[in-house]
């Protein structure tokens, strides 16, 4: 607290320091001219000390005026990002000046944000609609292919499904922003999501020639279907993409899920940046694979679904990935 107003008294004192020496200096002058001009000594020390004290009383209450002021200023620090009304009321002419100014910079910056605001929306809601449309001639072009079950074929629907994978993508980080609109959380049978998972990549098993370890887990966890299927969907084409031979397990250990793979693993340097935007590591550079999304999805998504996510990995034999699904008990219907 002392600190506080040796701090205030020092701002005040550089605020003033003009005024103040001016005062100082009429002061001296007036004791000079009063000393040469021989008066008697007593008047000129009553008059010195008369004005000493008229200037303490006046530096005390505009001392604690600054302070009131300050406090206010320091409260509009914390408050300003909304509205700047409650600044100070200003106090002359110059105040009023930098007021006006910040009106109008206020007012300026929410006209940008405003239209930043429409820009991203306008964005948002073509990128939606685009996602949605192109799934018709996705969904075409299997069908087209199943139609005819050939070696070119099948590696032509494995590449399609790529294309989906990567347009599940922008639908999925498009809606991250708002996805606290679209969940439905309730008690979820984790069998059944793995199992959705399994479906949709089963070809890919069949294909790379990957076995898979599952034995079906008899769990339920609070959570929306929707979203922790993709996580799993993205983390089992991880292991899928990364795994030339050997095989994926899924298990569960108390209420962790965990994911595991035989692969090349992921480097010790790029483990702590996995879950960052963007960010492919060696993996992604050597293999031009990854788009380094997938992992910060799922970071994002576990987040918002209250549960949590880690990876173990070591080059050359495998990855581990861990999610948590514990979540704080909350009322559903």
């Amino acid at each position: 607290m002392k600190n506080y107003r040796e701090n205030l008294l020092l701002l005040y004192l550089h605020k003033n320091w003009r005024p103040l020496g001016l005062s100082t200096l009429f002061v001296l002058c007036f004791t000079i001219v009063f000393s040469l001009s021989h008066l008697p000594l007593a008047p000129i020390l009553y008059a010195v000390l008369l004005c000493l004290y008229i200037g303490l009383i006046f530096f005390i209450v505009d001392f604690l005026k600054f302070i009131k002021r300050y406090k206010m200023l320091k409260i509009a620090h914390k408050t300003i990002t909304v509205q700047i009304n409650q600044l100070p009321v200003p106090q002359n002419a110059i105040e009023r000046q930098y007021q006006e100014l910040l009106q109008i910079l206020y007012k300026h910056k929410n006209e940008l944000t405003i239209q930043a605001d429409n820009k991203q929306k306008d964005l948002v809601d073509y990128f939606t609609q685009w996602t949605h449309q192109i799934k018709t001639p996705i969904a075409a072009m299997r069908l087209l292919l199943q139609s005819d079950q050939t070696e070119q074929n099948s590696e032509l629907e494995m590449e399609l499904m790529k294309i989906e994978q990567y347009v599940e993508f922008v639908l999925q980080y498009l809606r991250l922003e708002n996805m606290s609109n679209d969940l439905v959380l309730k008690k979820y049978d984790l069998d059944g999501i793995i199992k959705q998972a399994i479906r949709k990549n089963a070809k890919l098993f069949i294909r790379k020639k990957i076995s898979l370890n599952y034995a079906g887990v008899n769990f339920t966890v609070l959570t929306d279907e929707k979203w922790l299927l993709f996580v799993i969907e993205q983390i089992l084409s991880n292991a899928l993409k990364y795994t030339k031979e050997g095989s994926i397990s899924i298990y569960t250990k108390g209420k962790r899920l965990i994911i595991e793979d035989t692969g090349i693993g992921i480097r010790a340097e790029d483990l702590p940046r996995v879950f960052e935007k963007g960010f492919t590591g060696y993996n992604g550079r050597a293999f031009k694979q990854s788009t380094g999304i997938g992992l910060y999805l799922c970071k994002q998504i576990l987040a918002k679904l209250s549960h949590d996510i880690s990876i173990q990995s070591e080059v050359g034999k495998g990855t581990k990935v861990i999610i948590d699904l514990e979540t704080k008990e909350i009322g559903v219907e």
